[in-house]
């Protein structure tokens, strides 16, 4: 059974389980733009008459510190070389893949407490990959998984999209009571760990039909995003929003609560949907200057004139790259197992334009 992490060791004011060292990388908000130490992302940056100085351009890396403890599926996501499945291998390859991200100009990337689907996208999901008992309390591997590439981040100047809840496996949870509990400890911990350089994704396309907890749900996420707002040690708190299906404007509810707005592109063919949906959220009513943000877009075509990215981008919103890949340990960076490596031509097109783009 995985070791339970109780709140005494949590919240001990010297972490016993993962001492704090000297942290490197704030992230913040100025208006529209992120900064990084105090520093616009960017600084000057324009590409081809397009303002990419305070943007985030990211990935969704969801799977890096993930695990299946389900017996029955767990063996569907053995690397082909060794034929098992070995969590703290995903870890390390994903430890060692962060510096090449990084010197092409990618300054952050989502990363899940409770991961993704990996088969890509699915219906029925069978597994246990949830860093979260029932009761809400934290699993210390998964932890330890996180604390590594939380790590990892800071000294590479990265930030990290922390996402809480996923659906799919929000049913692992007993409740309200248990949610809340999730998103506190995992909030307090963070903190107390001296992390900076973390923003929050706390419920992965809130308004998906599948969330079982009604918490986690559309009509209810601003009363979580307002919950672990709310949460400060030392005199800080973490930036927080929340995501939507592909194609879906944030509601106001959820604009209004949040630091910065979360959109997703899958499912959206045309980019000037993409256009679209960014003007429509800031014609919300909750809104004010504030960054938006796409952390999740299946739409590539990087070397045509009019794609979703290059549709983003004219709109002064930060993109996120989503390649959910196949699951064999060739392509795509969330069916498993993933090779993070950028050994596809698909992800060296990605990284490329993210290079050409940044000036990285």
């Amino acid at each position: 059974m995985a070791h339970l992490i109780t709140r005494r060791e949590l919240l001990a004011a010297a972490p016993p389980l993962f001492a704090a060292s000297p942290r490197r990388t704030t992230v913040s908000i100025h208006g529209d733009q992120f900064r990084i130490n105090g520093q616009v992302t960017y600084a000057g940056r324009t590409f081809e008459g397009m303002k990419i100085e305070g943007l985030l351009m990211n990935s969704r890396m969801i799977q890096g510190i993930f695990d299946d403890e389900n017996p029955e599926t767990r063996s569907r996501w053995k690397y082909p070389d060794t034929g098992r499945w070995d969590p703290e291998r995903n870890t390390r390859e994903f430890l060692a893949a962060m510096p090449e991200w990084r010197k092409h100009g990618l300054l952050a990337f989502t990363l899940g407490m409770q991961g993704g689907s990996p088969e890509g996208y699915s219906k029925a999901q069978p597994w246990v990959n949830s860093a979260y008992r029932p009761d809400g309390s934290i699993k210390k591997p998964f932890l330890a998984r996180l604390n590594r590439i939380l790590d990892r981040a800071d000294r590479l100047g990265m930030v990290v999209i922390l996402n809480y809840f996923y659906f799919g496996q929000d049913e692992r949870l007993e409740g309200a009571a248990a949610i809340r509990r999730a998103a506190r400890d995992t909030t307090e911990w963070v903190l107390r760990s001296g992390y900076a350089n973390v923003i929050v994704d706390l419920v992965n396309e809130s308004d998906n039909r599948s969330y079982q907890q009604d918490s986690l749900k559309a009509a209810h996420v601003h009363e979580l995003i307002e919950f672990v707002k709310g949460i400060e040690i030392g005199g800080r708190r973490l930036l927080v929003s929340t995501s939507f299906n592909g194609g879906t404007v944030a509601p106001d509810n959820a604009v209004r609560a949040s630091d910065f707005v979360l959109l997703h592109g899958n499912g959206v063919r045309d980019p000037n949907r993409i256009s679209a949906m960014v003007d429509e959220v800031r014609a919300q009513p909750g809104y004010r200057t504030m960054p938006v943000l796409f952390n999740e877009d299946d739409h590539f075509d990087f070397d045509r004139p009019s794609n979703n990215m290059r549709s983003a981008l004219a709109r002064y919103a930060s993109w996120g790259y989503f390649d959910p890949g196949k699951g064999d340990y060739t392509d795509g960076y969330q069916s498993m197992p993933v090779n993070w490596g950028i050994n596809t031509d698909r992800k060296r097109a990605f990284f490329a334009f993210v290079k050409r783009v940044t000036g990285a």
